[in-house]
């Protein structure tokens, strides 16, 4: 496990690769709220998503931070500056594909104190797919992790990026707790994804490997939200648009909250919004108190 003990605090920096800054239309933070809501998102193309969404089901939860994965835009489209209006907003902007490829946002009604973007490694950042969030009671985490690809060909990249983010976690958690969430690309139980047995270790995000990663991840005091309070629950948040995945429910669980294990209990709620369209992934939604 040599090759998975990389440590993030030596990788570059590449701040220099992002030009958008936070919008702090949102009060800042300051202790005060302890009831906290979150909506992550991976939205599969944020203009396309607008044009298939309005959001109002979004907006029903009433929450704090939206963390949007996969936007592949490099500004945020006049529907979502118009509906979340009121909150701070941060993009991280892919410099592949001019823009049109990966990247993530987040939007809080009330502004973190330090925002970071990307892992901080190059062969990563480029694609724009984390959001580092420090607020006075927590970090929160918005992650849209790379896929292992076609016929696993991405399977070691995988791997470098998951003993980054690895080390990371493991540092954040010992200042204050970690809130990690967004599309985690993997299935980390045969209970998470529809079939099983054709799937293992031939497809993205059911390999021996990425279950392991995130096995070890947990073992490092963190706890999948949803699996804790839903223990035997089958329910997905990824379909693939061929052969009516959706419709037949034949799904992967490929979106997650983790957090740090001494803040589980602190949990009221994390749920799927399977009814809610507009992409092949449905929102998920956490409910903390501290």
């Amino acid at each position: 496990m040599s090759k998975r003990k990389a440590s993030l605090e030596s990788a570059p920096k590449l701040a220099s690769i992002f030009t958008k800054k936070v919008k702090k239309l949102a009060p800042a933070d300051d202790g005060s709220q302890k009831s906290w809501k979150f909506v992550c998102w991976n939205v599969a193309g944020l203009r396309a998503c607008v044009k298939k969404s309005d959001f109002s089901e979004i907006l029903k939860e009433q929450p704090d931070i939206v963390f949007l994965g996969e936007t592949k835009c490099k500004e945020w489209p006049n529907e979502i500056e118009e509906k979340f209006k009121d909150y701070s907003k941060t993009l991280v902007i892919s410099t592949e594909k001019n823009g049109g490829y990966a990247g993530v946002g987040m939007l809080s009604k009330v502004a973190p104190l330090k925002i970071h973007k990307g892992i901080g490694d190059p062969e990563f950042d480029t694609a724009g797919r984390l959001i580092i969030a420090e607020f006075v009671e927590f970090f929160f985490v918005g992650s849209y992790v790379p896929n292992s690809g076609a016929k696993l060909v991405n399977l070691e990249k995988r791997g470098r990026w998951e003993a980054l983010l690895t080390e990371k976690l493991k540092s954040m958690t010992m200042t204050k707790p970690v809130i990690y969430g967004g599309d985690l690309n993997v299935a980390h139980e045969e209970i998470d994804l529809k079939n099983p047995e054709s799937n293992r270790n031939k497809t993205a995000g059911f390999t021996d490997q990425e279950r392991g990663w995130f096995t070890e991840m947990l073992e490092m005091g963190f706890t999948d939200t949803f699996r804790k309070m839903h223990p035997e629950e089958k329910k997905y948040t990824f379909w693939s648009y061929l052969a009516n995945a959706r419709e037949k429910d034949v799904g992967w669980r490929l979106d997650y909250y983790v957090v740090s294990d001494r803040i589980m209990e602190k949990v009221k709620k994390s749920e799927i919004m399977s009814d809610v369209k507009g992409s092949d992934h449905a929102p998920i939604v956490l409910h903390i108190e501290f």
